[in-house]
């Protein structure tokens, strides 16, 4: 085995009754043979077209081999097949299945960009573009929930977090953070929620220097999804669930002055909310040393801080005794500001506490999408990597809200792309079709032929 060719071939001899040699020949073959899935999910959506009519194309027209459009397709297409860096655009260039999701002839078509090409596409973008590129992003979701629900949903929920982003190098903006204890960006995230279904969709991501405040671009990215959500649900209640860190006091008031708005936003205990709640938390303690378990009562109070709430709030609170083993028992006070008129406990429990699958979301953008992932040393070339990220990660919840009656109702992201879309292919072009074979022993068989369906069709 010459050293020109180790990584053309490998040999495994004595395991088998014959030698057995791996090749890395097939030229029309593609590990990602189930990306045209993402395709047909993106044609449903319309979404890297309307992020492509976002970008401005400065370059010299004499010059340009690969357009916006393709360009941007590339990169979202591949961070959904788990190529989040552009590292590996020299490898992928060639590979038949991503020039097809890009719209070229898999076989005789060009070769898609180089990763200096793509760096410089990310690098080369401005405040104004990304701004353009979030609204599109939050108008493809929005619009196709409304063609999905044709346009009837009796509540629509909002739910916005912020996220750590560590960083390790020398990027803009990257800053300690005290809370989180490193330095990092400090992105937040969006999600919209419709009627009484369990799952939260990725609407916008936004990318923050690391000592932003949590509350940073609340109010303008609330503004623009509300505007958005009631255009395209007409008469549709909102409800808005946000962590404590967006509980200034704009933000309130900003949420009391929107019409048919209803909000619940958690609440950093403090001296004042202690007071208030410690004739509870006393029942509570009796209560849960006798029964040696941990336990809770709600409760509510009006509350107003006393230089920045113009008025007194309703206050919903549970004063909890939290007990494990082997361990002393443990005041757990928490509290909760809103505009809603039920019971305090349905109000946490049936509004406030399902938000917390937010964070597993959240966990898939981390750990699935890689959306962490913001390793240029321009601020605005890595915000444009957040919104390429989140692109991603809508066309894999598209796909995923199609496999509803599926044993991969729930699965998450990093499955889907194992099951569906890292499957072995080898590309026939004809004049008529072009082919793609994929393996006749694949176990997800049936749920790639529903889905399949599904997404070529409009109406499905």
């Amino acid at each position: 085995m010459s050293e020109h060719n180790t990584t053309q071939w490998v040999l495994f001899p004595g395991i088998f009754r014959l030698p057995v040699v791996a090749k890395f020949d097939q030229r029309q073959g593609s590990s990602d043979g189930g990306a045209i899935l993402l395709r047909a999910a993106d044609q449903r959506l319309g979404l890297t077209s309307a992020l492509g009519c976002a970008l401005e194309d400065e370059r010299q027209s004499k010059k340009i081999k690969h357009e916006l459009g393709e360009l941007l397709t590339q990169r979202v297409m591949a961070i959904a097949c788990g190529y989040p860096d552009t590292n590996d655009a020299a490898r992928l260039s060639s590979d038949p299945v991503h020039k097809l999701l890009v719209g070229r002839d898999p076989l005789q078509g060009e070769d898609l960009a180089s990763q200096p090409t793509l760096s410089r596409f990310e690098n080369s973008r401005d405040r104004k573009q990304l701004f353009r590129l979030s609204e599109a992003l939050a108008d493809c979701v929005i619009a196709g929930h409304r063609r999905r629900l044709q346009g009837r949903a009796r509540r629509v929920t909002i739910d916005l977090d912020p996220t750590d982003d560590p960083t390790h190098g020398a990027q803009q903006l990257t800053f300690f953070n005290h809370h989180y204890d490193i330095y990092c960006y400090l992105p937040v995230v969006g999600f919209l929620s419709f009627d009484q279904e369990p799952d939260q969709y990725l609407v916008t991501a936004v990318l923050r220097p690391g000592n932003a405040h949590g509350s940073v671009g609340a109010i303008g990215i609330l503004r623009r999804l509300i505007r958005r959500v009631k255009k395209a649900f007409p008469g549709t209640r909102i409800r808005v669930r946000l962590d404590g860190g967006f509980a200034t006091p704009q933000v309130l008031d900003f949420l009391d002055c929107e019409p048919k708005v209803e909000y619940i936003v958690n609440l950093a205990a403090n001296a004042v909310l202690k007071r208030k709640v410690e004739s509870a938390m006393k029942r509570v303690r009796r209560a849960s040393k006798i029964s040696g378990q941990t336990e809770h009562v709600y409760g509510e109070c009006r509350y107003a801080t006393r230089k920045t709430w113009p008025w007194k709030r309703r206050v919903i609170y549970k004063a909890e005794v939290v007990r494990a083993d082997n361990k002393e028992a443990k005041d757990n006070p928490r509290f909760v500001v809103t505009n809603l008129k039920q019971s305090p406990q349905w109000i946490y429990e049936k509004v406030y506490c399902p938000r917390g699958d937010v964070e597993n979301r959240i966990k898939e953008l981390h750990d699935g999408m890689q959306i962490g992932r913001t390793s240029c040393s321009n601020f605005w070339a890595n915000t444009f990597r957040v919104v390429l990220t989140a692109a991603a990660y809508v066309l894999m919840q598209e796909m995923r809200l199609h496999l509803a009656v599926t044993r991969h109702a729930r699965a998450q992201v990093s499955t889907l792309r194992e099951h569906f879309l890292k499957l072995g292919a080898q590309i026939v072009v004809s004049v008529r079709r072009i082919v793609l074979h994929l393996p006749r022993s694949f176990p997800d068989r049936d749920s790639f032929h529903h889905l399949a369906l599904c997404l070529a069709n409009p109406s499905g």
